[in-house]
Parts: C-alpha cells; structure tokens; sequence
C-alpha cells in the first residue's frame, strides 16, 4: 500500500491521505472543490465548483501515474441533487467512452459547505 500525495491538489483536511495506491489500483479521496494555489473554494456555482473538484482528482491521478482515461468507478456527493443536470454537463467533459462506473447522490451537508464532492477508482 502507497500514499500517494501532491501539492497540486488540496491537502488532506484530516487523517486521510488523498490516495492510495494498491495492487495496480488508484483509490482517490473524494475532492471537493478547493484551489490547492489559495485554498479557497473556486468561486462559482455548481459547474464551477464540478470542474474543480474533477481537476484535483486528475493531478491526484496523474501523481499515481495514470489519469481519467484509467478511472473505472466515481462516487459523485451533491449537496442538492437539482445540481444533477449543471454537474452532468461539466462531467462529460472529462470522461469519454468507456464511461467509468458511477453513482451519484445527494447528502444532506458537504464538508465546508461544497455544493460537490467527487472520489475516483482508477487502474494504471
């Protein structure tokens, strides 16, 4: 088992690691919509906060040494699932066919109020 860590994604925010790496998996802590260059949340709605939270995950993967094209499940938190559709349109745009396996759902509250949480599996 591999932590796998870098700072061009947000630092764990408690006692997790934002990866692990284990037999040929890639398993990422969910990302929320943090900027790792100020630490404060993009600034925006949904599809903003959607984008962001996708692009901490890829530098997360890119650090394990494989990328979106490899993930193969994503859990999607919604703090409102009316954000279903806006978070879907920003979603397609950084996955092709194959899509990954994927649930979404919508949780009561998200840590520091995020409208979006995302967690990936991938394989390298």
């Amino acid at each position: 088992m591999k932590a796998i860590h870098t700072d061009k994604a947000p630092a764990a925010i408690g006692p997790y690691s934002q990866a692990i790496e284990v037999n040929g998996f890639v398993f990422a802590s969910g990302q929320i919509p943090i900027d790792p260059a100020t630490g404060a949340f993009v600034e925006g709605g949904i599809q903003e906060q959607t984008r962001q939270a996708l692009t901490n995950a890829q530098q997360i993967l890119q650090t394990a040494g494989t990328d979106l094209n490899h993930v193969i499940k994503t859990t999607v938190f919604l703090s409102d699932i009316a954000n279903f559709g806006p978070m879907n349109k920003v979603y397609a745009q950084f996955f092709t066919e194959p899509f990954p396996a994927r649930s979404a759902v919508a949780v009561k509250d998200l840590p520091k109020g995020a409208l979006v949480e995302i967690e990936v599996i991938a394989v390298k």
